[in-house]
């Protein structure tokens, strides 16, 4: 777990980014269902997303204009 947060950058982000993949590996119906790991066999949910953030086999990116549009009402 260090090692995800070390490669994302930011704890609460990763919480989201596990957060939605979990959703995306729970809810089935093929497609985003899929593990994006080769050897995901036994493995629980979690622990694919993990793996999959560790191996780069998802990617994310920041929302920054949510982040300027903040600043800007709190600084008027």
């Amino acid at each position: 777990m260090r090692q995800a947060v070390e490669k994302v950058g930011n704890a609460d982000i990763l919480i989201n980014i596990i957060s939605r993949r979990l959703r995306q590996l729970t809810a089935g119906g093929g497609g985003l269902g899929r593990p994006l790991i080769a050897d995901a066999e036994g493995l629980r949910p979690e622990e694919i997303a993990i793996r999959e953030v560790l191996e780069d086999k998802i990617t994310w990116e920041a929302n920054t204009e949510a982040d300027d549009e903040d600043l800007n009402a709190d600084s008027l």
